[in-house]
């Protein structure tokens, strides 16, 4: 039985994603999550069609050869998937990320059982193979709407050519099939969808779907009590930026209050060795769910310096949530995000004079701070919270299923 579209009742989803790696956090892991416990507390019926990333250190040497044959095409996926749609008939399936284990067979087995589907867009990888629009910490789009030649020169994914290939070679071959294969691409920006739009993706399918973050119960009491980076540790997301601009904050004698780093990546030997001994720089590794929203609700600023162009930013959404403003980098999504001056600060891209600046101007006048965390949180209610994520999922799936609906009934 399908569902009753106006009422949104008996929704059987199924949800596709590759989860990432368990050893660092993903932002992306988490916003599945809560999705399909959002969906299932409404009382829909969701099931999940997954792998994981992790599964690979158990393969066999030649398993793990053959991952990047699997990138473009993975053909066991494609039945697999195809026979379970065929068995189980759910009214639509949401695709997340299919690499490196699921690939874009996902879409072609969606379309062999003939359900409709609806895909969330998490970043760039339909028209930049890592997916970053970034080569060198400088933001970069020239594979955007040409053949993706210049990541493989440049060995944009990992910094190897060999490692980029497989990702180059999946955005040349299945650029058709995504752009045909679904019913609905969900952005989770308007400055992501512009990006796409700009690139020739459909834009009568590209709708503003932001991600929703679940309310943490508690909002900050008082004025917090440190600065906090929350992510991953990584060149992209303005870490050494950060370093350059705490550094010169401390030259000048500090802003008050330490900055908190919790996370980890590719530079976290580097953080460790630039936080060890200092008073002012607390490195404190990977946090739980707990405790980060514990340390958001803690913060007088969340920051997020990312020199690459945010598709999202959940970690200021989530401070948001806890009344808390964030101190962010003036593009990507975080322009829309943010209101420069009412529930946050923007610093210009890049810049670690302009950073440092943000940082201390957030830190200086404990009263407009409440302000601005007060603004940030009925900017949550309105924008970004559970009841907000559901409705505009639901809308979401009604459309694709109305969509199909509407194919299926012009080719009888």
């Amino acid at each position: 039985m399908g569902p009753e579209i106006g009422g949104d009742l008996n929704m059987h989803v199924l949800v596709v994603h590759n989860r990432y790696a368990s050893a660092q956090p993903s932002g992306e892991n988490n916003v599945v999550d809560q999705e399909v416990a959002l969906l299932r507390g409404a009382g829909h019926r969701v099931e999940v069609f997954e792998r994981r990333s992790d599964d690979i250190a158990a393969r066999s040497l030649l398993g793990k050869a053959a991952v990047p044959l699997l990138v473009p095409w993975n053909p066991a996926v494609r039945a697999e998937l195809a026979a379970r749609l065929r068995a189980e008939r759910p009214d639509v399936v949401h695709v997340h990320n299919v690499f490196p284990l699921l690939s874009p067979a996902v879409l072609t087995a969606c379309a062999d059982a003939g359900v409709p589907v609806v895909a969330t867009l998490h970043n760039y990888t339909q028209v930049c193979p890592p997916g970053t629009l970034q080569r060198d910490g400088r933001p970069c789009t020239e594979c955007v709407g040409s053949a993706p030649l210049p990541a493989v020169r440049h060995g944009c994914y990992r910094n190897s050519r060999l490692a980029t290939v497989p990702l180059a070679v999946s955005l040349s071959v299945n650029r058709r099939r995504w752009w045909s294969g679904e019913e609905r691409f969900l952005c989770i920006s308007a400055a992501q969808r512009d990006v796409l739009v700009g690139a020739g993706l459909p834009a009568e399918r590209l709708a503003v779907k932001h991600n929703f973050v679940p309310d943490p119960g508690a909002c900050r009491a008082g004025s917090g009590e440190h600065l906090l980076y929350l992510g991953r540790l990584a060149e992209a997301k303005g870490v050494r930026l950060l370093m350059a601009a705490w550094d010169e904050l401390a030259a000048a004698g500090g802003v008050g209050v330490p900055l908190v780093v919790a996370g980890a990546g590719p530079l976290e030997r580097e953080v460790t060795a630039w936080a060890a001994g200092r008073d002012d720089v607390r490195y404190v590794g990977l946090y739980d769910p707990a405790e980060c929203r514990r340390a958001v609700a803690r913060s007088v600023a969340v920051v997020a310096p990312s020199t690459w162009l945010e598709a999202f930013g959940l970690v200021v959404v989530e401070a948001m949530a806890a009344g808390v403003p964030a101190v962010a980098a003036g593009h990507g999504a975080f322009v829309e995000l943010v209101e420069d001056g009412a529930t946050g600060l923007l610093h210009r891209p890049g810049d670690a004079a302009s950073l440092a600046s943000c940082l201390r101007r957030i830190t200086a006048g404990p009263a407009r701070n409440r302000e601005m965390g007060q603004a940030a949180r009925r900017r949550y209610e309105q924008g970004f919270s559970p009841a907000v994520g559901l409705e505009r999922l639901m809308e979401e799936y009604r459309t694709a299923i109305a969509g199909r609906s509407e194919l299926l009934g012009g080719s009888t």
